[in-house]
């Protein structure tokens, strides 16, 4: 949610700024003391869902802004501030949102944000993800991972696989390179990977999500929505998303493929 407050005088300015950022710590805020800065900032910005507007600030009353902002914007959510109530009337008749007499509270700012005259829908994040029925795929709010090396893709793919369980080097090892021992060629490989995945979940500020020790790898399945996980708590969206494939382009897939297949029957 994108909010804008106004006030002239300072201290009720911080004030009212420290209620919403309370009432929603998640909301983009930008405050002004100065309405010709609140109006510059209105004029360029690319939206806007609600404006807290002090009545009275001196070269330009709450009215006058709400009437200017309208124009930019005419579904924002308009709420009044102010230690009067003699300005009700034109607020009702600009169709405000709402109307709060100081001093605020974040109670107050709350019960005006969540019944607002015209609701905001905000987009819900994803969040981490992962498609393993068809191709595996991992995504951050929809934006699918990009990897350094696709052997590090490989390798986050089974760690989801194995769901949140230990995984040691050597068996890591065998799985990427069926057909080659593990020797210290690809136990140097092995970890250029783990760096690759590390900087990539970095990155999404997602670093918590790949555990390890010396010898040992894991995942936080807690971390990740996953089709499989959903599949195997019957989640109704699981199981309706098995098409019959799990991660095909893995060969190691095949064999927890064929363990789906039997236990669907």
């Amino acid at each position: 949610m994108k909010i804008v407050a106004a006030d002239d005088e300072r201290m009720m300015l911080d004030e009212l700024v420290d209620a919403i950022h309370k009432a929603r710590p998640d909301a983009q805020l930008d405050s002004f003391q100065f309405p010709s800065k609140l109006l510059e900032f209105v004029e360029h910005t690319d939206s806007l869902d609600a404006a807290f507007l002090d009545v009275e600030m001196g070269t330009m009353n709450g009215i006058e802004a709400a009437k200017a902002i309208k124009k930019y914007f005419p579904k924002v959510n308009v709420i009044f501030v102010t230690g009067y109530d003699k300005y009700m009337k034109e607020a009702f008749e600009l169709h405000s949102s709402g109307y709060v007499t100081k001093p605020i509270s974040e109670e107050m700012i709350r019960r005006e944000l969540d019944n607002l005259r015209n609701p905001v829908t905000e987009e819900k994040k994803e969040g981490l993800t992962a498609h393993c029925f068809g191709t595996f795929e991992v995504t951050m709010d929809g934006e699918t991972l990009k990897f350094e090396r696709s052997k590090t893709k490989e390798m986050l793919a089974y760690l989801i696989d194995r769901h949140g369980a230990s995984v040691t080097s050597g068996e890591l090892c065998a799985v990427l390179w069926e057909d080659k021992d593990a020797d210290k060629g690809t136990n140097h490989y092995l970890q250029v990977l783990k760096k690759d995945l590390i900087d990539t979940l970095k990155q999404i500020h997602q670093e918590d999500f790949f555990q390890y020790s010396r010898n040992e790898y894991r995942i936080d399945p807690m971390m990740l929505k996953c089709d499989y996980y959903d599949y195997l708590d019957n989640k109704p969206e699981g199981v309706w998303s098995y098409n019959g494939e799990y991660m095909t382009q893995y060969s190691w897939g095949e064999n927890r493929n064929s363990w789906i297949m039997y236990r669907k029957l």
